[in-house]
């Protein structure tokens, strides 16, 4: 063939594919950084429950331990199926009026190594919908703590199921999802103040009020019984948030470095500040006070991690632990109710406080895509702020309330008297965390 026939024909052809390539280009691409990065945030933020269940379990009484870390590790299994099949994508499918994802990826349809442009798209689909799983599994299992060493655990699994399809997915959509009316207002929540903590935390309330007092509280002492496992607990949630905090990035840039320093910035000062306000109340300092007050700084940053520097959240953890300190030994008592572990205290004071401090501190200088809070001179975040806050508590606190009331009418919520002397370790699981062998075998001692 002539050679420049073929020339022709080769200058035709390049001209030809500039249009694909730019195409391609303009395609989102996985970023192995970032997957991996992702991949890690989620086996980081798996690991927050079986946390949460030392934590929590440390805290009760030694006949209740097992049914305690049970309620947050069945979560686990319960939640990961319940959110393949219908949560993830009634969480984000596209929108439906910015109230609810549609039913695109039920029994996760069309979720898998694509990546989904609309959230994150240098990862896969499946990897954001994993991360995603952990923060849907945690969040129930906070719950769990207000109505602890009283709740029948078959009435447990049904309200679980419900109100994380009811309340926990719907409130993602309107907060996360693209056009979520709450994300379309302007709120900022970078990982789960709103979402995860208040709706938690009221939740919690409502649940501990619907039940009732344990048995001879304010009477027979309640004592947690291990405080090594509440510090074990304490200190992997802490390792674990970094993964919550810093992976809601959803990328391995500047911007999850400084969710990761700001997580453990405002965790550090709450501690601190924690057992400064106990050492003036109490005359001495307590771990149990340490673990409490590094976890309500955990909370408070949660929503602001993304949005602020690492000197507000200095300000942020000295100011959250007197406030839900104050909640837990003031407010508590003053009105009666008898949230077994302080969710309410920790998680509904520490993620109002954290909602509402965003809308102070956040600076478009740490984030551009945020928005710029009431010290950088825009009041109106804070207002957008107080919205989210209030309407996350009416609507999990409302639906937690139908829930519980609807389960009642076919379920006993609460053990008998009996099972609750013997303990629910015994009584919901026929298990004993602390068997006397010797006793049992006739050994004297």
């Amino acid at each position: 063939m002539n050679k420049k026939i073929m020339s022709f024909i080769l200058s035709v052809l390049t001209i030809l594919s500039i249009p694909m390539m730019i195409f391609a280009e303009g395609e989102a691409k996985i970023d192995t950084g970032d997957t991996t990065f992702s991949i890690i945030s989620t086996a980081l933020v798996f690991i927050m429950t079986p946390a949460l269940a030392f934590f929590y379990g440390g805290m009760v009484r030694k006949k209740n331990v097992l049914n305690t870390m049970m309620n947050s590790f069945v979560m686990v299994g319960l939640i990961s199926i319940q959110w393949v099949l219908i949560g993830y994508t009634l969480a984000f499918g596209p929108d439906k009026g910015g109230i609810i994802g549609g039913l695109d990826f039920l029994g996760f349809n069309g979720v898998g190594a694509e990546p989904n442009a609309d959230y994150a798209g240098t990862i896969p689909h499946g990897a954001f919908a994993m991360y995603q799983m952990m923060f849907a599994i945690i969040t129930p299992a906070l719950i769990t703590g207000a109505f602890a060493e009283r709740m029948r655990f078959s009435a447990f699994l049904i309200f679980t199921t419900l109100w994380a399809t009811l309340v926990y997915d719907p409130l993602a959509h309107w907060v996360w999802g693209v056009g979520g009316w709450i994300r379309e207002l302007g709120a900022l929540d970078f990982a789960g103040g709103t979402v995860v903590h208040i709706s938690s935390g009221i939740a919690g309330l409502v649940a501990a009020l619907v039940l009732g007092k344990r048995k001879g509280y304010k009477i027979t002492p309640m004592i947690p019984h291990n405080i090594p496992f509440v510090l074990l607990g304490a200190a992997v949630l802490w390792f674990g948030w970094f993964g919550f905090n810093a992976g809601s990035a959803l990328a391995a840039n500047g911007l999850a470095v400084n969710a990761f320093i700001v997580t453990n910035t405002a965790a550090a000062a709450a501690l601190l500040s924690w057992i400064i306000v106990e050492w003036l109340h109490h005359g001495k300092p307590t771990l149990l006070g340490a673990a409490t007050g590094c976890v309500v700084g955990l909370v408070a940053i949660t929503p602001a991690a993304g949005f602020v520097t690492p000197l507000s959240a200095i300000i942020m953890g000295l100011l959250v632990s007197p406030l839900s300190y104050f909640a837990i030994s003031v407010l508590k008592p003053k009105f009666g109710y008898d949230d077994s572990l302080d969710v309410f205290g920790c998680h509904g004071v520490g993620g109002i406080f954290g909602a509402l401090a965003t809308g102070v501190f956040a600076s478009k200088a740490v984030n551009p895509l945020g928005a710029d809070g009431l010290l950088h001179g825009n009041p109106g975040l804070l207002g957008v702020q107080a919205i989210s806050v209030l309407v996350t508590l009416v609507f999990s606190g409302v639906l937690t309330f139908v829930i519980l009331k609807a389960i009642s009418l076919f379920v006993k919520l609460r053990v008998s008297e009996s099972d609750e002397d013997e303990g629910l370790d015994v009584s919901q699981h026929g298990e004993d965390a602390y068997p006397d062998f010797a006793a049992e075998e006739g050994i004297a001692l």
